[in-house]
């Protein structure tokens, strides 16, 4: 499966607007044909806030959904699959509560975002439910992935647990190559 980037459409009056956001017919038309089983929502209070790179391992794996329902992020998709021609690549994408896009992240891609505002709420849809067990991830500023964060000048803030992830150089990735090299497909 690829990295699709999905901006669903806005019905807009005097009011607002109106969007749908999920709908298994039209996505399962664009390549996004999953059962989600378990929506996550955060808060980060600071710009600079980063959370990743996320996974969780196989059988447990999970494709996200991930939009940002109140300022903007900065998302990101590794690909951490096992034989892939992309294996350590990354593809990012600029997601804004504003412009209402989504990003899809299949399973077998690390996933992380920085926040680019003050306050920033993203959601996301998963495949999985949450399992400790399978929980794991590839430290964020891996200079063999070279992700270019967008941070603030007081530079990044992070958990306890992202600080001390491993780089991508010291992790067997228990996921498959399914043929489909790292794109961000746009819809």
């Amino acid at each position: 499966m690829a990295v699709i980037l999905v901006t669903p459409r806005r019905f807009a009056d005097a009011r607002g607007w109106f969007s749908e956001t999920w709908n298994r017919t039209r996505f399962a038309e664009w390549g996004i044909d999953v059962d989600f089983v378990q929506d996550n929502q955060s808060l980060s209070k600071p710009a600079g806030t980063v959370r990743g790179l996320h996974f969780q391992t196989p059988p447990d794996g999970q494709a996200k959904l991930v939009r940002c329902i109140a300022g903007r992020i900065w998302d990101v998709a590794v690909d951490v699959r096992a034989g892939s021609p992309t294996y350590g690549q990354h593809v990012g994408a600029e997601l804004t509560a504003d412009g209402g896009e989504q990003l899809f992240i299949p399973v077998g891609f690390a996933h992380g975002f920085v926040t680019l505002e003050p306050e920033t709420q993203v959601a996301y849809k998963c495949t999985s439910l949450y399992a400790p067990q399978s929980d794991g991830g590839i430290h964020w500023s891996d200079p063999d992935i070279g992700i270019d964060w967008p941070l603030p000048a007081d530079g990044a803030i992070l958990s306890e647990k992202d600080l001390v992830l491993p780089r991508l150089k010291d992790f067997d990735s228990p996921f498959a190559y399914d043929g489909t090299p790292l794109s961000l497909i746009t819809r």
